[in-house]
């Protein structure tokens, strides 16, 4: 099974973050699951990569051809996919996993996180989705999807479409029990 693992990219972002990538990259290895990341070097992306590679994981980096410079993508990923364009990017991200973990990350995985989910509210897509929600992250975006429903323009069904924890072994746990919801779409999106 491949696991996509989406998140930062940055430099300069806490090293507790990045330790906690490395953790979370270095478990998901040890169950004998795959790495599928945005193929970065730097980073919540780098952090991962390198806990999945000591861990001994297949990994499998995405990344637009623009971003095959030097110092941008990780040097030691089993196979590395080009695509011409970011949204080429996430769609073969998506095909080649059987879950996703939402990690600290910036606009890019909230992008990519907020993709999933609507997809997830379609039925376009039964894999889990988790936000792993490392040192309170997320928090913030929590309180904004509970302000969503509380406002109704999304149903509190709809959360119920994500797993939240702090613990990359709760996270991977959820995933190998993992039971795909009937999803009526009509009720997430109030449309009767």
């Amino acid at each position: 099974m491949n696991i996509c693992v989406y998140g930062a990219s940055s430099r300069t972002i806490d090293a507790k973050f990045t330790d906690a990538g490395y953790d979370l990259g270095f478990k998901l290895a040890q169950r004998g699951c795959g790495l599928v990341f945005g193929g970065g070097d730097n980073g919540m992306m780098g952090a991962v990569a390198r806990g999945a590679h000591e861990g001994g994981g297949k990994i499998i980096g995405v990344a637009p051809s623009f971003f095959n410079v030097d110092g941008v993508l990780y040097p030691n990923c089993d196979e590395i996919i080009y695509t011409e364009t970011m949204r080429q990017r996430k769609q073969k991200m998506e095909d080649l996993s059987s879950a996703f973990i939402v990690s600290p990350g910036g606009i890019g995985t909230f992008e990519e996180f907020f993709e999933i989910l609507t997809l997830k509210q379609l039925a376009r897509t039964e894999k889990p989705l988790i936000i792993l929600n490392t040192y309170g992250y997320y928090d913030a975006l929590l309180s904004m999807l509970q302000h969503t429903i509380e406002t109704s323009f999304m149903t509190k069904d709809t959360l119920n479409l994500i797993y939240i924890t702090d613990s990359p072994d709760d996270a991977l746990d959820y995933i190998a029990n993992y039971h795909a919801q009937k999803i009526d779409v009509k009720k997430l999106r109030n449309i009767y």
